[in-house]
């Protein structure tokens, strides 16, 4: 049986134009066996992964009627839980592994399902491929997938194709802004070594760096153990020590520390360190391993805030001012920051090519706040503005993390987006606006979206809801596959608004005099419009709670629905554990 080939760990990146290069995914390296016999997926270390993500093979099997004509098949790959195309869900996939029951991993494959992202095939119809070249084994590798319709990616699909890339600064920069694990540089005319580490694949891991201070010692296994001022644990440590420096720290330890007679020196909090990681969990580190001592920082900084900083890897070109200043009532500029810069990879799809209005609270959300549209003269050169037809001023965008951390920076709460794209005639969704006239009847607007996504499904159209990060509800239905015209779709929203107003009179409305509208729900069909905006998704709202505009699972659409739930606090978090309603709406 074929194993793995290996990458070799690199600092430096390779160039020339004998290299290739592609993301670094982390997840399960295994392989992927499709014969006469069934379907595997086996593990580096040979152990059958399939009964434990069945989503893989069941999604596969729909296609064996074209496939089977190539079989045997071994492809190599990763196994991997998306958060985005780029960043994976290591800790969650672990999780799922050990899950045993058949009740537990359907329940695991319909909210987080498991993707195959094949890099390398090693037996096409029976011949093995490891004595060609990888520039060969690619080409037939893309080959297969376009003959299976597997050859463009998307979320839906369980098995994907890892994209190649010639171009080194394109893939490092889409690397840094979904904070991937790394890349993988591969030698076009290397030859596949079964199961050997080789330097013909190099990996170079994407870092993340947080501080913590030292707090204990197991001399049994020669772990650091590294807490944080609020009396948490931030992790342990064992590697990238110097000699020199496990010296010293053996002589501070015993002249400090108390050992217990399991073996564990505990310390006073003490020396402050930067650790690399790919990334944390309470408690936990992934892949940590020892920077430098942190002399320059007292352990009173070693908190919470600050790994969180360090995790988001903020963009160098933008300094941060006043990062302490209270934007909302026990939430900070750096609060927001953090939140911006996690979840850019959702925020900047939404913003691409849309000029902006936003809206500023440089001294937080109880002082005096102002729209902006155009791009000031102050604005960096990173910060791109667009001049449209009949306009004098450039109209601000948002193309790239250093702009939107930048924006963060000024003190920018909300980002609202027409609904189409820059240089582009036609809307590419159209946006349900429900209105309800005070949140304690927001449950009214719960219900106009349960009706719309109920009558618009059953015309074919994928939607999802979104609470507005006010007191409303919204419904987006992305029409990338079924293009309409603006006037189309005002055709359409009325038709749907008419249809339920109609159906229920006590409880909607479609007229736009606030004062005539009761206690019931406003439709808003008319903003939808050329010219006109709406609150971006994952977009902040100057409210109390800091709340977000967040995209929602239908099943999440009931009577528990509360809008203010979703803050800058826990929305990253909620996008990590349920993944994204929008993605099945991305390439």
């Amino acid at each position: 049986m074929y194993k793995p080939m290996l990458p070799t760990l690199s600092e430096d990146v390779p160039k020339g134009k004998d290299w290739v290069y592609e993301v670094k995914y982390d997840g399960f390296r295994c392989l992927l066996e499709w014969t006469e016999k069934g379907f595997r997926l086996i593990s580096r270390n040979g152990k059958d992964l399939t009964a434990a993500f069945p989503e893989i093979k069941d999604w596969a099997q729909s296609y064996i009627e074209k496939a089977k004509k190539h079989f045997p098949l071994l492809l190599d790959g990763e196994l991997v839980i998306l958060n985005t195309s780029i960043q994976t869900n290591f800790f969650l996939l672990q999780t799922r592994s050990r899950v045993k029951t058949e009740a537990r991993i359907k329940k695991d494959v319909r909210s987080r399902p498991a993707t195959f992202m094949a890099f390398d095939i090693v037996q096409f119809e029976g011949a093995g491929f490891c004595q060609r070249t990888f520039f060969e084994r690619r080409k037939k590798l893309e080959e297969l997938f376009k003959e299976l319709g597997w050859d463009d990616f998307h979320f839906s699909k369980r098995i994907n194709l890892v994209e190649s890339w010639k171009n080194l600064s394109e893939l490092l920069e889409k690397l840094y802004i979904h904070r991937g694990e790394g890349i993988v540089a591969k030698r076009t005319q290397s030859f596949y070594e079964d199961g050997k580490r080789s330097r013909q694949w190099l990996k170079i891991k994407n870092w993340k760096t947080v501080t913590g201070f030292l707090q204990a010692w197991d001399e049994n296994n020669g772990y650091y153990a590294l807490g944080l001022t609020n009396g948490t644990s931030l992790g342990r440590v064992k590697h990238g020590f110097s000699s020199e420096e496990v010296s010293t720290l053996s002589a501070f330890i015993k002249d400090k520390g108390k050992k217990a007679a399991t073996g564990i020196w505990t310390i006073p909090p003490a020396i402050p360190m930067d650790v690399h990681c790919l990334g944390a969990t309470p408690g936990e580190l992934r892949e940590p391993i020892f920077d430098r001592f942190r002399f320059d920082v007292d352990v009173e900084e070693c908190t919470t805030e600050r790994v969180n900083y360090g995790l988001a890897q903020m963009p160098l070109e933008v300094e941060v001012t006043n990062p302490d200043k209270e934007l909302f009532p026990g939430a900070t500029k750096q609060d927001l920051l953090v939140y911006l810069r996690v979840m850019a990879p959702f925020l900047l799809e939404r913003l691409n090519k849309k000029p902006l209005t936003l809206i500023r609270y440089p001294d937080g959300i109880h002082q005096q706040s102002f729209y902006q549209k155009h791009l000031p003269d102050y604005a960096p050169e990173f910060v791109k503005g667009w001049k449209l037809e009949g306009e004098e001023e450039f109209f601000i965008g948002c193309e790239n993390l250093a702009s939107l951390i930048w924006l963060g920076n000024q003190g920018t709460i909300e980002y609202h987006v027409p609904f189409q794209r820059l240089g582009e005639e036609m809307p590419d969704e159209i946006v349900f606006d429900l209105d309800p006239p005070s949140v304690e009847k927001f449950q009214i607007a719960v219900f106009a979206a349960q009706l719309i996504h109920e009558m618009t499904e059953g015309m074919g159209y994928y939607s999802f809801a979104k609470t507005s990060g006010r007191k409303g509800l919204q419904v987006h239905i992305p029409l990338k596959n079924q293009p309409m015209t603006f006037d189309e779709t005002r055709e359409f929203t009325e038709a749907v608004a008419n249809v339920i107003v109609d159906k229920h009179p006590e409880y909607f409305t479609i007229e736009r005099m606030k004062k005539n509208r009761g206690e019931r729900v406003y439709i808003d069909y008319i903003q939808h419009a050329a010219g006109k905006t709406i609150i971006a998704p994952y977009s902040p709202r100057a409210s109390e709670h800091a709340t977000v505009a967040t995209p929602l699972f239908w099943e999440e659409v009931n009577e528990n629905l509360d809008p203010t739930q979703f803050t800058i606090f826990n929305v990253p978090q909620r996008v990590e554990e349920k993944g994204c309603p929008m993605l099945l709406t991305w390439d």
